[in-house]
């Protein structure tokens, strides 16, 4: 699918305009120079104004390029149906994984997508149970975020 510049230039812009918004009240450092508001100002301004090129550059082009143009993957079920078990997976993390916890979650979520891009079972769970286990560890080890146990909460390391 392709979507007019203009479109994505819109979208950066917000973005930006809302971290903007976001780090305009964060405390300067008594003595320094620069506060903690300073990398994320700067690359919401990036953001801004490339979201300003790419608006300027959609309106220059719109009569020459449709605003949406669809490609040939819209048109076939089992592509649709990927992107639907994909969505779904993502509403599946947001609503149980605190329940079932991260790796169960995980396991599940990424079976589902294997088989919906038509991986065979047995690959399927063996890569889907390698990357969680990445993940788990790259996450909850090394960069110390709670990803939530669930029913694996008696065994946590």
């Amino acid at each position: 699918m392709k979507v007019n510049d203009a479109f994505w230039g819109v979208l950066f812009m917000a973005l930006g305009a809302a971290v903007l918004w976001a780090v305009r009240d964060y405390p300067n450092i008594p003595g320094q120079p620069v506060g903690p508001a300073l990398f994320p100002g700067l690359i919401a301004g990036g953001l801004c104004l490339a979201g300003a090129v790419l608006i300027f550059q959609g309106w220059r082009k719109r009569t020459e390029v449709p605003w949406v143009e669809w490609d040939d993957w819209v048109r076939s079920a089992r592509h649709r149906s990927a992107l639907a078990v994909l969505l779904g997976s993502v509403l599946f993390y947001i609503l149980v994984s605190d329940a079932l916890g991260f790796l169960i979650t995980s396991v599940c979520m990424m079976v589902a997508l294997f088989r919906a891009l038509q991986v065979p079972w047995r690959k399927s769970l063996f890569w889907a149970v390698v990357a969680t286990v990445v993940v788990h560890f790259a996450f909850y080890k090394l960069l110390r975020v709670n990803l939530p146990w669930g029913v694996l909460t008696p065994i946590a390391w």
